[in-house]
């Protein structure tokens, strides 16, 4: 900001003065104060980070379902999906060859465009818009250079990875948060979920977006929502409509 030599009731505000008494020094600090507030808290810490930059891929994912303690695994469609976004995730970030400080802010954001669409049902517009506003202030758009975190092509290459992974795939996500599922008891001990056909065929749809085969669909499927939720003749249909 410009400095302001006008008068006070005092007399003149001395050069290098704002007229509220700030000098540029201390707007300047007030400002990367908060652009430090963009994508903070942190998703994972340096140290968590670092340590689980040495794992390989099996590494990586036990590393990061221990940091999100995810105990449900095997039962837990959500808890699955969750992690595979987040293992995904990083493990791209590791083909950009980010700094530390790049993964924190990128694994950051992964987490707060799923925090928006939780909490705030944020739709996918918005989210568009948001992620637009967020990588104007860490990208290379951002007026000041020093604080650019990524430079163009790697703001690039997050945008278009987004594009394809969240983006594409929104409505599935949503129905990871938002959908109402109804659940009967058998006996004393057993639960099993009753689904719709449409909310069936988008979990189909969300196997087979993240490489299961079939079988290994059905049986995902039948060991999360109950015996028969899922079957050979459910999977060839679904198939036919993509």
């Amino acid at each position: 900001m410009a400095t302001s030599v006008g008068t006070t009731p005092g007399g003149t505000t001395p050069a290098g003065m704002t007229s509220a008494g700030t000098t540029p020094e201390s707007e300047k600090d007030a400002e990367f104060q908060e652009h430090e507030k963009i994508l903070s808290p942190d998703f994972l810490s340096v140290a968590q980070i670092t340590e689980i930059l040495a794992e390989d891929v099996d590494g990586v994912q036990q590393k990061l379902e221990k940091f999100l303690n995810f105990k449900n695994l095997q039962t837990c469609l959500k808890e699955a999906s969750l992690l595979d976004y987040y293992v995904s995730g990083f493990l791209w970030a590791r083909g950009m060859d980010f700094s530390v400080i790049q993964y924190s802010k990128f694994m950051t954001l992964l987490d707060m465009l799923l925090h928006n669409l939780r909490t705030l049902h944020m739709s996918l517009e918005d989210s568009i818009k948001w992620l637009g506003e967020v990588m104007a202030e860490i990208g290379p758009s951002h007026k000041n250079e020093k604080w650019n975190i990524f430079d163009v092509k790697q703001a690039n290459a997050i945008v278009d990875y987004l594009k394809i992974s969240l983006f594409q795939h929104y409505k599935l996500y949503e129905f990871l948060f938002f959908s109402a599922r109804e659940e009967i008891v058998i006996g004393t001990e057993t639960r099993e979920m009753m689904l719709d056909k449409k909310q069936i065929r988008v979990i189909f749809l969300f196997e087979f977006k993240m490489g299961h085969k079939a079988a290994e669909t059905i049986c995902n499927i039948n060991n999360v929502f109950g015996p028969g939720t899922a079957n050979e003749h459910k999977v060839n249909e679904v198939l036919q409509r993509r």
